[in-house]
């Protein structure tokens, strides 16, 4: 398993959550090889990790989220794609 690892400035608390909820929640969960994922935020900062079931998914995904994500509520830092090599 490969994880999509993105960190972002939130600019918009509010509409940030919406946004997410709305379109990347649905949009992520939808794409070949989800697993699961996990959106976390602290204050202005937002951390999320998205496993996938091959490193290729993960990749492609990856692509796909630095293509959509450009929205005023939320301005992205990096994204990296990691393996997976232990969970619980």
């Amino acid at each position: 398993m490969h994880a999509v690892v993105v960190n972002l400035t939130i600019n918009e608390p509010e509409a940030d959550l919406r946004a997410l909820r709305d379109r990347v929640v649905p949009l992520v969960s939808q794409a070949p090889g989800f697993v699961r994922g996990y959106w976390t935020r602290r204050s202005d900062a937002g951390l999320s990790m998205i496993v996938f079931d091959s490193e290729d998914a993960a990749n492609a995904a990856a692509e796909q989220l630095r293509s959509t994500l450009s929205d005023p509520v939320a301005t992205l830092g990096n994204i990296d794609v990691r393996e997976v090599v232990a969970h619980a």
